[in-house]
């Protein structure tokens, strides 16, 4: 605990705090799942559809040719208060079909059986081939003004408010996949800028598997479920993926991000973003600038530990989600600032030996400060998550003017894919016109007709030139977008890579020696575990002789626990400069949105648990109560009960008492109970305290609560603080949230 902050003080300024909330039931815990409380009984007086949530929204109501309508948000959804045909007629009945009597066969008149029936069956479209798994949500994007010098683009403007809509992804799962898989995660934002749509279509990793668009089918088959099986789902703990990886050696450098913490993220709201690739900036005066994007949360990278993302699968698959969606509920905002790494644009496109063309290596932060150009706030949550989530289109040559691309190939090549993708999924060539998708910028662009159009145009001319439309659409040099004549060197036609894309081991060694030694540890054992899962021996060694030409500490360490022998390096170590920046762990971060379990005993009384809640939620954290039983307790809700509670959703534990094994507390009935009876306290309440302990998680405990840490054997480790009070353990335990986790209660065999 750092000592400059004494626990008194920090307890002083949680009580201030706590004096502000005049009542604990002012605050709302997260996860309302309707705008108005349901009823006991079934609703019988008509009323309209209700109203959005509080921390919903919807895509701006713009025509299909981006124009303002003006119209409420709410017209876009159901109208009135009466059951209707898609065409508006009213229904009396939607329970039984048309019969010929009440045992005979159904009719073919049933009109309206057809359109429900016909309207249920098609219901679904092709999910993405890759990000399948994905979140969304709506925010706001404001411009600091400190890119003018490299950018002309108007919605980096200072104090310019430009909406946005993220989708937050997984690459590998289908669309009912897990969230906390090990993969790696996309992150692609929607600006809807007044001089068109921007996309940055970014990752959480920034690098990727391969140098060319052409390998993309390789690697996605690669990593996707074997096509005889159809296993595993949403990993790449596997034969084909490490068979592909070894083969491919340019594909090592994404990979040990992959096993490192950040393929496992926490949240999304602490997960850095990437733009992969190298993009060129234009100014005013039609100077140029190479740059590469990043996304940095406010919150700081933080990641779960491998057996919390395991357990987190299986006892809630929508962890992501849910995070996301009840921070904005509780109005705990995630924030993240986009900045910018400003590369000079010379003929040879490198910077300090790097090739910025190759989408598989890094421009360390220590040699080109990332700097700052704007915050992202994300503030409502979708209405629909079909119409929003599901249907949002992205794709990188979405571009406004003052942002162009490179020849990276593989940028080049998603260039087109990703337009080709969206005739598939959403049906033809007018995606743009779907509410989610439609620019905030006028839109005349002489396309005309094709599936799902739903602009009307007028006029009889839509060519160019033309006088029988007046001329119209006129081409303009006035803020428009420009392809920038970059010289193309001369060269023959070849399939091949630069001499400079060869380097496949020098930045992964980078990474590797950037680690702290417990990220290093988790490294190890992220390779263990895969490699473990592959059937092939052959490929376990082919990807140990990787790892050689990596570091000679990390693959004895992995070959050590796959038992087989660390063969040698057959290139030499790369002699490289460690990046700090690339290590998830030694500074401090807000404590916001975070969610903290408090372990009651109503046999007891709550003590001051009451104004431990409110200090919590005054801190912008949210309290869970845990407790035998549902219901309220002393005229406190409960939100979690022994039965229900799994440490993998909290992000730390308070414990306020010493409850006796529930009523409930039986093997047969709830195995997390093991063997109840035979000790004082309820043995779930012991496994939760046992769970967050092996997870590094802050514990702290007052009153009769330090029995417990008694009995799980956890009193007076690193981590996990007592106090005369619940004001002083909260205190002390934020501190520690403070850092994220408490890695020190594990020192780490490698250095």
């Amino acid at each position: 605990m750092d000592s400059s902050k004494p626990v008194k003080a920090v307890k002083d300024v949680v009580e201030a705090a706590a004096a502000k909330v005049a009542d604990v039931l002012t605050s709302e815990i997260p996860g309302k799942p309707g705008s108005a409380p349901a009823t006991l009984d079934e609703p019988t007086t008509p009323v309209g559809p209700l109203p959005p949530k509080k921390e919903q929204g919807t895509p701006d109501t713009r025509t299909p040719t981006g124009a303002e309508t003006g119209v409420p948000a709410t017209d876009k959804g159901q109208q009135g208060a009466y059951l209707t045909t898609s065409q508006g007629a009213r229904l009396r009945d939607t329970d039984h079909s048309l019969k010929a009597g009440p045992r005979g066969p159904i009719l073919m008149q049933d009109h309206h059986f057809r359109e429900k029936i016909t309207h249920f069956d098609h219901e679904r479209i092709p999910e993405r081939v890759v990000h399948a798994r994905g979140a969304g949500a709506h925010g706001v994007f404001t411009g600091y003004g400190t890119a003018a010098e490299v950018t002309k683009a108007g919605f980096l403007a200072k104090g310019k408010e430009t909406p946005v809509f993220v989708r937050f992804s997984t690459v590998l799962g289908s669309r009912g996949s897990a969230d906390t898989v090990r993969d790696t995660r996309g992150f692609a934002t929607k600006f809807y800028t007044d001089e068109g749509t921007f996309d940055l279509v970014a990752n959480n990793i920034p690098v990727f598997f391969i140098q060319d668009a052409i390998k993309f089918p390789d690697i996605i088959h690669a990593g996707k479920p074997h096509p005889d099986r159809e296993i595993p789902q949403a990993q790449s703990a596997h034969d084909t993926f490490w068979d592909f990886v070894s083969l491919h050696t340019e594909a090592q450098h994404h990979t040990i991000w992959n096993m490192s913490d950040r393929g496992i993220p926490r949240s999304y709201r602490t997960m850095e973003g990437f733009g992969v690739h190298t993009f060129r900036l234009v100014n005013a005066a039609g100077e140029t600038a190479l740059v590469k994007f990043h996304w940095k949360p406010k919150l700081g990278v933080h990641s779960l530990d491998w057996e919390e993302a395991q357990i987190a699968a299986g006892v809630d698959p929508d962890f992501h989600r849910r995070d996301l969606y009840d921070a904005i509920e509780a109005g705990a905002f995630p924030e993240w600032e986009l900045g910018i790494q400003v590369l000079p644009d010379t003929p040879e496109e490198t910077f300090a030996g790097v090739d910025l063309l190759d989408p598989t290596k890094i421009v360390p932060e220590e040699l080109a400060p990332v700097q700052p150009v704007g915050k992202l706030v994300l503030n409502r949550t979708p209405t629909n998550f079909f119409a929003e989530t599901e249907q949002v289109a992205f794709h990188l040559g979405h571009l406004p003017p003052g942002i162009d691309v490179t020849n990276d190939p593989l940028l080049q090549g998603r260039l087109f894919s990703y337009v080709d993708t969206q005739l598939t999924r959403l049906g033809g060539p007018n995606f743009s016109q779907i509410p989610i998708n439609r620019p905030h910028a006028p839109v005349n662009d002489m396309l005309r007709d094709g599936f799902h159009q739903h602009a009307v145009h007028a006029g009889v001319a839509p060519y160019r030139p033309n006088s029988l439309d007046g001329g119209n659409p006129f081409p303009t040099d006035e803020d428009a977008f420009a392809d920038l004549p970059v010289v193309v060197a001369e060269a023959p036609k070849v399939r091949a890579n630069p001499v400079s894309f060869d380097d496949h081991y020098s930045q992964v060694r980078l990474f590797w020696l950037s680690m702290s030694p417990v990220e290093k540890e988790h490294i190890i054992r992220a390779y263990t575990f895969e490699l473990g899962k592959c059937y092939e021996q052959a490929i376990k060694e082919r990807q140990l002789q990787c790892l050689a030409n990596v570091d000679p500490v990390l693959c004895a360490e992995v070959a050590k626990g796959l038992g087989l022998p660390a063969p040698e390096p057959t290139v030499p170590l790369a002699d490289v400069q460690p990046s700090p920046a690339l290590s998830q762990v030694g500074r401090t971060w807000p404590a916001d949105g975070r969610l903290i379990g408090i372990v009651v005993d109503p046999a007891v009384g709550l003590d001051d648990v009451g104004a431990v809640r409110r200090a919590v939620f005054a801190a912008g954290m949210v309290p869970l109560l845990i407790a035998p039983y549902g219901g309220m307790v002393d005229g406190t809700p409960v939100q979690r009960t022994f039965a229900t509670a799994r440490s993998v959703e909290f992000d730390a534990i308070l414990v306020a008492g010493a409850p006796a094994p529930a009523a409930d507390a039986l093997p047969a009935r709830d195995a997390k109970a093991g063997a109840a009876g035979s000790v004082a306290v309820d043995p779930r309440v012991l496994l939760l305290v046992d769970e967050a302990w092996r997870h590094a998680k802050a514990i702290g405990a007052w009153g009769n609560g330090r029995t417990v840490l008694q009995e799980a054997g956890v009193a007076g480790t690193p981590g996990v603080v007592t106090a005369e009070s619940g004001a002083e353990a909260l205190a002390a335990v934020q501190q520690l949230l403070a850092a994220h986790r408490v890695w020190e209660r594990f020192p780490a065999s490698v250095a």
